[in-house]
């Protein structure tokens, strides 16, 4: 069979992509093709369940549009299809004033992203968290929290119920881009499409690869690691609580995450991870490895972030150093009451001069449109940016010209 459009990779783009294909243009063939099991198995379900509202952003950036506009959309989506989700707000709290000269820029650009907040002061900040101290804080009400992989069955449902198919276990081995079409080969059989769409994630660039395209990035695998309070602090805090992050830090520091199950995680940090899927300290692959370290874009980006790069390394072997990040906001912590919890994996794109890529990135062929970076704020944003991928497909592909004939 003939496909119109193969969708590859069930996390939350793919499935949100695929889903709003067959709403736009009803009756084409789609087929998602993923290598688990299920979906949402790797960036999409380990993840926190923050429902961003688009505070770090540059302005104008794809990421602060799709991140506003998929703050509502993903919210709509969850009362539609009765996932909970709760909007609890998140604070960004400061605890000196280094960091409440920090928090103007912050507070400047959330102007610029046009979003509703409130600038607290240490009396008003206690007066909403009494566990957290802090000589300031901007409020962002907007922010909430919801588990990704409910949405991500939900689309799932959607688009069987709209004549698409997902296939499970079905890796991707070999493209091979035509002039007419794309064959795909995968560890189950063979397919073929006229176009193709790839949401990889974490393999995004041996995609573009396998299409005879070499990409202009690596993906740079960082794992995020994570720990759970234990189940007495549950109630420690009313909203998700976030530092100001450090300008010279490449991320965002360590938080106090709501989770919609009622529990309390405490994280992430970042550190280069061994293995592309690398969920566990001791996960290894050697050709990752080698991948990584021989590309000169990850010895530059180590090397400028090599001081911050070790901390994230010694709070990542010592339990301490991590209750120490979180401890300058929340003091009642013990060490006790971290908690292990699985970690996540970040697939970052690194530019060849060191760079982390900013926004998010597309790669296209003649019959292919592929999505080569998409970190967070992508889970919050995977409605607009499915929705966004099927325009630029519309257009590309002339998919609406071919359901006219």
């Amino acid at each position: 069979m003939l496909h119109d459009v193969v969708v590859i990779g069930a996390g939350i783009l793919g499935l949100s992509t695929a889903m709003q294909l067959l709403e736009q243009f009803p009756g084409i063939k789609v087929r998602v093709l993923e290598k688990e099991s299920g979906s949402a198995k790797h960036q999409t379900g380990n993840n926190s369940g923050v429902i961003h509202a688009g505070v770090y952003y540059t302005p104008g950036s794809l990421k602060a549009n799709f991140c506003l506009e998929g703050n509502k959309l993903t919210k709509a989506f969850c009362e539609k299809w009765n996932i909970p989700f709760d909007s609890c707000g998140k604070l960004l709290v400061a605890t000196n004033d280094l960091e409440m000269q920090r928090m103007q820029a912050l507070w400047e650009r959330t102007e610029a992203n046009g979003l509703e907040r409130y600038w607290l002061s240490a009396e008003e900040l206690h007066a909403r968290e009494p566990n957290i101290t802090g000589v300031g804080a901007i409020f962002v009400p907007s922010s909430g929290i919801v588990n990704y992989a409910q949405i991500c069955e939900a689309m799932a449902k959607q688009i069987r119920e709209l004549g698409g198919e997902i296939t499970f276990d079905a890796q991707v081995t070999a493209l091979h881009e035509s002039s007419e079409t794309i064959k795909i080969e995968t560890t189950q059989q063979s397919y073929n499409t006229r176009y193709l769409i790839s949401c990889g994630g974490l393999m995004s660039d041996r995609i573009v690869r396998m299409l005879g395209v070499e990409p202009d990035f690596k993906i740079c695998p960082f794992r995020g690691e994570y720990f759970r309070l234990a189940a007495k602090h549950n109630n420690i805090v009313n909203h998700l609580i976030y530092p100001i992050p450090d300008p010279s830090m490449p991320f965002l520091g360590v938080h106090l995450t709501r989770m919609i199950d009622g529990s309390v995680t405490v994280g992430p940090n970042a550190v280069l991870a061994f293995k592309r899927e690398g969920y566990n300290k001791t996960d290894f692959s050697l050709r990752d490895s080698f991948e990584n370290l021989s590309y000169p874009g990850t010895l530059k980006l180590l090397y400028k972030n090599l001081k911050p790069g070790l901390h994230e390394l010694k709070n990542s072997l010592f339990k301490a150093g991590y209750l120490k990040e979180v401890n300058k906001y929340c003091p009642s912590l013990k060490l006790e009451d971290l908690e292990p919890y699985p970690a996540g994996v970040r697939a970052q794109a690194v530019s060849p001069d060191g760079r982390m890529i900013d926004d998010f990135k597309f790669v296209h062929t003649k019959r292919s449109i592929n999505v080569c970076n998409a970190p967070s704020p992508a889970a919050t944003s995977s409605l607009p940016i499915g929705q966004h991928i099927v325009k630029l497909a519309s257009e590309q592909f002339s998919l609406g010209a071919r359901q006219a004939q």
